[in-house]
């Protein structure tokens, strides 16, 4: 028998107040991220950088290169804004981030090298780009506020997720949610996202177009 007319636009109501929910909930941590934000980085010198930066596309240079356990893709560089880049080494390098190689890594290098290794990085790959991708999914009504509608970030200091590895983002959002990785924004916006809703929300950005895999010069 056909659905009461009645009990859809229940459901579809219900779905609506559910995503703004989550939308007023994804605004605040926003505003809550810009307030705490940490001060503009020094810019650093991609020539610095190009010598220790090197190093880093013996994993992140090499198309669908796997992480051993767990295992996941190594994640696309290229297109990535040097601001991000600087708050991911120092987050391994704090331990706000888990992960033995690039602890090792990290912790080998001052803030100056940091982001001379950032400015190398971002340097290698033209902009990404500008148009939207498709409808996103409702889980991702939180996401797009920061990450872009079309998963390029609209701040330099984000990630894009545009184009990134299924694998790699299904992985880090998990580490989010189970406090592996300890952003504070990061754990707490996981912490909305159903189980289920995580590999829905790596498919959808993996599919748009945006970052590549880095190649050296």
């Amino acid at each position: 028998l056909p659905e009461p007319l009645f009990g859809r636009d229940f459901r579809q109501m219900t779905q609506v107040i559910a995503n703004m929910k989550i939308v007023a909930k994804a605004m605040t941590l926003l505003l809550a991220a810009l307030f705490l934000a940490d001060p503009v980085f020094a810019e650093g010198d991609p020539e610095a950088g190009k010598e220790l930066g090197y190093s880093c596309l013996g994993c992140h240079g090499i198309e669908g290169y796997r992480n051993a356990y767990p295992s996941y893709r190594v994640p696309k560089l290229g297109g990535q804004k040097a601001g991000y880049l600087v708050i991911a080494l120092k987050g391994y390098r704090s331990g706000e981030r888990s992960h033995p190689t690039m602890e090792a890594q990290a912790t080998s290098l001052t803030d100056r090298q940091i982001e001379d290794v950032a400015a190398y990085l971002a340097s290698l790959v033209d902009d990404l780009p500008a148009a939207a991708g498709s409808e996103a999914p409702p889980p991702a009504a939180a996401c797009v506020a920061c990450h872009g509608q079309n998963g390029i970030s609209v701040n330099a200091q984000w990630p894009t997720l545009a184009g990134q590895y299924e694998s790699y983002l299904e992985h880090a959002l998990r580490q989010y949610k189970n406090g592996d990785r300890a952003n504070a924004i990061m754990v707490a916006q996981a912490g909305l996202i159903a189980d289920e809703d995580i590999p829905l929300l790596a498919r959808y950005f993996s599919r748009l177009q945006g970052l590549e895999t880095t190649k050296a010069e």
